[in-house]
């Protein structure tokens, strides 16, 4: 039998104290973890009663006028109200979204600053070789909030009044058309990069800070054509002022009935529009995202917001956190798969 010498003073032998100090020293580190845990836990309920106390800072990463920032504007006021704070949408365009994204991921993990993602958030990892933030890091998502359908319009300046009649002029004159944007990345951007892949004409993008500043300019008569989201165009269209040829989504929009799809015309398979997410950032307690996820579900069920909703041709679209998540995720991939297809070549 194996004789273990001595622990010193300790009247057990050495290798036995030894074992019976690790066990102690693991229950201490099992008793702190759950006393940490635990406080985390407690101040986090702590802090999602408190929550709020002040003004919340919602920033829409482009100009006023476009689908995101109207998104935004119809469902503050009933946020506001049901808060008891204000909710105050800060416009942040430019630089493709990645200025305005990048305030939120920076802003303290405390619920008080929000970003509306839209496409551009699912698009930006495959299109920017170097973003000064993660995606699927440095946010946390609250909800999906809406799907908006693009359209595609062209100014009635020119010679074409379907979408073979498009095709055809194009084809004849490459490069002579140009499209608006809300900026690189931007749901016009990628649809119309999509569309123009799918196709094979060569048309010029002309890139703005905003959907409501390439609209009104396609308006103005400055640029040919758009893949403009319902919300910002469709009034223009019911007024004349804009010549509507088709749909994006795979399904007619009741806004604008009439209007036939992609699919439908020839475009198989088509179906590209612009969605929106709310986020906070990464490490935003749990107990605070789910109550602005139980707000969004509210706001998204009330009747007014759902009637402006229909009126821009906007679909509500709730979701838990974790389904939210899991959407982004799934964006993210499938930009990648249309970018490498489409042959979009990332930059710096």
């Amino acid at each position: 039998m194996r004789v273990w010498p001595a622990g010193p003073g300790s009247g057990l032998p050495a290798r036995a104290q030894t074992v019976q100090e690790e066990n102690m020293s693991s229950i201490v580190r099992r008793l702190a973890h759950v006393l940490c845990v635990a406080l985390t836990a407690s101040a986090g309920v702590a802090c999602a009663q408190e929550f709020p106390n002040k003004p919340i800072r919602w920033v829409i990463p482009y100009a006023p006028g476009g689908a995101t920032d109207i998104t935004a504007r119809t469902m503050a006021p009933r946020l506001s109200a049901s808060l008891g704070h204000q909710v105050v949408v800060d416009n942040r365009a430019g630089g493709a979204a990645i200025p305005g994204f990048e305030i939120v991921a920076k802003a303290p993990p405390d619920g008080y600053t929000w970003l509306l993602a839209n496409i551009a958030f699912g698009a930006n990892p495959s299109l920017f070789n170097k973003l000064p933030f993660d995606v699927e890091r440095d946010f946390a998502p609250v909800s999906k909030v809406a799907v908006v359908p693009m359209i595609l319009v062209v100014h009635p300046s020119v010679p074409v009044k379907s979408l073979q009649d498009l095709l055809k002029l194009a084809r004849a004159r490459p490069g002579a058309l140009n499209y608006g944007s809300a900026g690189n990345g931007s749901a016009n951007h990628l649809t119309t990069e999509v569309f123009r892949s799918v196709t094979g004409i060569d048309i010029v993008h002309v890139p703005y800070k905003g959907g409501g500043p390439a609209v009104a300019d396609l308006v103005g008569g400055q640029i040919s054509m758009m893949f403009a989201t319902i919300s910002s165009a469709s009034a223009f269209v019911k007024q004349g002022r804009l010549r509507a040829l088709a749909i994006s989504n795979a399904r007619r929009n009741a806004a604008l009935p009439d209007l036939a799809t992609l699919d439908e015309l020839g475009l198989k398979g088509f179906n590209v529009n612009e969605w929106q997410v709310l986020v906070v950032p990464a490490g935003t307690p749990a107990p605070i995202v789910d109550r602005l996820n139980r707000e969004v579900a509210r706001t998204l069920a009330d009747t007014a917001v759902r009637e402006r909703f229909a009126e821009l041709g906007a679909e509500p679209e709730g979701s838990t956190p974790q389904a939210a998540a899991a959407f982004v995720k799934s964006e993210v991939a499938l930009w990648r798969r249309i970018s490498r297809e489409a042959g979009i070549k990332p930059v710096d």
